[in-house]
């Protein structure tokens, strides 16, 4: 782990720098306050995390972007006198006190107060003063303030606070009840009885802790919250779009025609548990095969179960069992479930017509969690092929065996210090076999890419499982950089003729510079492919607005059918729904008309349901800001969508020997 001295210079640069901070006094007094001290000591490795921390009483420490926005905005000078409202864990106060003369700050819950006041104190920040009350009252005795920073959204400034603001002082609030649909004002004192508003635009608190949306008495989504629809914008996408009445006859003509030439088409999905969005995505991807020649189906799924369907599908010969049954593993519905079962027989009926497995279209995972998996299909490998390497892999791999079911607890472990890293034991096995290529090839090809890669996923799933725990974008940049290097690596292994269709989730295939994800420094498989095959990558994203989908309440959980709550206002869902349109494709990289990609441009809500679905905190849990015609070269939309069919042992039944779905 880098020091923290590192990790506060990284922050700077990359969450206040490079989103816009630009005062060098803001910066600099962000760079002196030791923010590991303002939380506990569990949480010490993520205090410079682009992400809310918790405190005590509920509360919590905001991202450091939001603390340098809104310090920012104050525009201080040195030696002003400024009131706090929200001293919390005392962090914002600590900044104040690098750049004003005194700082006063105010905190309603005693506890944190208290603790606030200690540490400022252990710090020495002499010039800071703590005070428990209420923060609506300001501190009179010591006004008036050349400026007043208040941390917590409220849907008006108090009278009490305006009052004690001096003439010529500047007031920063965020005003809003919803953390993530707030709006930073600047208040200014112009004269004795005139204040001056500046509007400066959306600030986007992570929030930590969320509150449900409303319901009826029956738990039923209600829409009653809904303002007046955007109807203009929604009739121009109406207007715009190309109506699906059946994804089976749906004419596919003009999307194909669209995708011309592209060697790389990614096809997302909003949520892991979707029926049409399988269903869709598989006939996209049946036109691509038979009429424009593509060869790859490439999915988010774990490399050693989809090789057990890859064969199946190829005709190529079984292997032993070697452990678990494919997609036997949580979230078994993501990828075991009917739409992709008929998906599957279908891909292995069209592989009849090549007379040699290596010709057919083969059907590839890219994912990396798999660690066990992998291993043991490394070593097969090696036993068979070369015993003598294979004795050597399994003592490298041997400081690995503890965790091998359980790579969480492995990257627990490392973290604690208590075991020593492997990656320098696990990249030297994969150099191993890279070295070996040429002799490894020419006995089979087929076999080598399994290894290989493989052998790959463990280096970066080790990696993945100890560095999920700093809970940052560096384990979310491994996973997706490892998905798109293994899509590399199949193009190159099936020529330079083959193309590629990738089924993910939009939020792996939707370009992330034009997302929120891009401002926490986040990228995914869409950017880099874009970043890579420029025009010759399509992203195809999807969305839904209510129905039913499939969905576990916490990871590891069971599945359960859970039912899809009516898109939030100021979403894209929401404008698509009043399109009353029920399915359509829509065009954002050649649109049938330009003047909705622009109006579209404008950032908006946008929701993700992954395999976890919290419905009680959707805003919080499922909501991110984007711009779609940048994410985005085509949005697919049905308004109302249901659940996968999970597959049920007697699926299996009829099947010939060699199905290898794990049921």
């Amino acid at each position: 782990m880098p020091s923290l001295t590192t990790l506060r210079e990284q922050m700077i640069k990359n969450q206040l720098v490079a989103r816009g901070i630009r005062d060098q006094a803001v910066l600099d007094a962000v760079r002196q306050v030791p923010r590991e001290a303002f939380v506990a000591d569990d949480l010490v490795e993520f205090a410079y995390e682009d992400a809310p921390l918790p405190i005590v009483e509920e509360q919590t420490l905001p991202q450091p972007y939001v603390v340098a926005l809104l310090v920012e905005a104050l525009g201080l000078k040195p030696g002003e006198r400024v009131l706090e409202v929200g001293t919390g864990s005392g962090y914002t106060a600590a900044v104040l006190a690098h750049m004003a003369g005194e700082v006063y700050t105010i905190e309603s819950h005693s506890g944190l107060a208290h603790a606030a006041q200690k540490r400022l104190q252990e710090l020495g920040y002499d010039n800071v003063h703590v005070r428990q009350g209420e923060g609506k009252l300001g501190w009179p005795e010591y006004a008036p303030y050349q400026a007043i920073l208040v941390a917590t959204g409220e849907s008006d400034v108090a009278e009490p606070l305006l009052a004690q603001l001096m003439v010529g002082g500047r007031l920063v609030i965020p005003v809003g009840t919803e953390p993530r649909l707030q709006k930073l004002l600047r208040i200014r004192r112009v004269s004795v009885d005139e204040y001056r508003r500046e509007d400066l635009g959306a600030i986007r608190f992570v929030p930590l802790v969320s509150a449900a949306g409303p319901t009826t008495p029956g738990g039923e989504p209600s829409r009653v919250d809904r303002p007046a629809r955007e109807r203009p914008l929604a009739e121009a996408i109406a207007a715009a779009g190309e109506p699906i009445d059946s994804i089976k006859e749906a004419n596919l003509d003009s999307l194909l025609e669209r995708i011309g030439e592209a060697r790389v088409v990614l096809l997302g999905e909003a949520s892991h548990g979707t029926a049409e969005f399988y269903q869709v995505r598989a006939r996209i991807t049946q036109e691509l095969i038979e009429r424009r020649g593509f060869t790859i189906v490439a999915v988010e799924a774990d490399w050693p179960d989809a090789a057990t369907i890859d064969r199946y599908v190829r005709h190529a010969p079984a292997r032993p069992a070697d452990g678990a049954r494919p997609f036997s593993r949580f979230p078994t519905w993501m990828w075991a479930n009917a739409q992709v079962l008929a998906f599957i027989q279908w891909l292995r009926q069209y592989n009849e017509q090549f007379s040699s497995p290596e010709e057919a279209v083969g059907f590839y995972g890219l994912d990396l969690y798999s660690l066990h998996a992998s291993i043991a299909a490394v070593l097969n490998y090696l036993e068979e092929i070369d015993p003598d390497t294979a004795k050597v892999a399994r003592l490298r791999y041997g400081c690995l065996s503890p965790w091998e079911k359980g790579p969480a607890t492995y990257g627990a472990a490392t973290l604690s210090g208590r075991y020593h890293e492997c990656e320098p034991e696990v990249l030297a096995m994969l150099q191993e076999l890279l070295n070996k290529q040429l002799e490894y090839a020419a006995q089979d090809g087929h076999r080598f890419l399994d290894a290989v890669q493989n052998a790959r996923l463990v280096t970066n799933a080790e990696r993945y499982y100890r560095l999920m725990y700093y809970g940052s974008h560096v384990s979310w940049n491994l996973r997706d950089r490892h998905m798109f290097e293994t899509l590399e690596s199949i193009l190159k292994f099936r020529g330079p003729e083959s193309r590629a269709v990738v089924w993910e989730h939009n939020s792996h295939i939707g370009d992330a510079s034009a997302t929120e994800m891009g401002g926490h420094g986040q990228f995914n498989v869409g950017q880099l492919c874009r970043e890579r095959f420029s025009l010759q990558a399509y992203l195809v994203g999807f969305g839904t607005d209510h129905g039913t989908v499939a969905a576990a309440s916490d990871w590891g959980g069971p599945m359960e059918i859970k039912r899809v709550r009516p898109a939030l206002p100021q979403s894209y869902e929401r404008l698509c729904h009043d399109t009353e349109t029920p399915a359509f494709l829509l065009a954002l990289r050649e649109p049938a008309d330009q003047e909705v990609r622009r109006r579209l441009l404008e950032e908006r809500l946008e929701r993700a349901i992954g395999v976890i679905y919290r419905p009680e905190t959707e805003l919080q849990s499922h909501y991110f800001f984007a711009s779609l015609p940048r994410q985005f070269d085509e949005y697919i939309w049905f308004d109302e969508t249901r659940a996968v069919t999970p597959l049920k042992k007697e699926a299996a039944e009829g099947m010939p020997d060699t199905f290898p779905f794990g049921l």
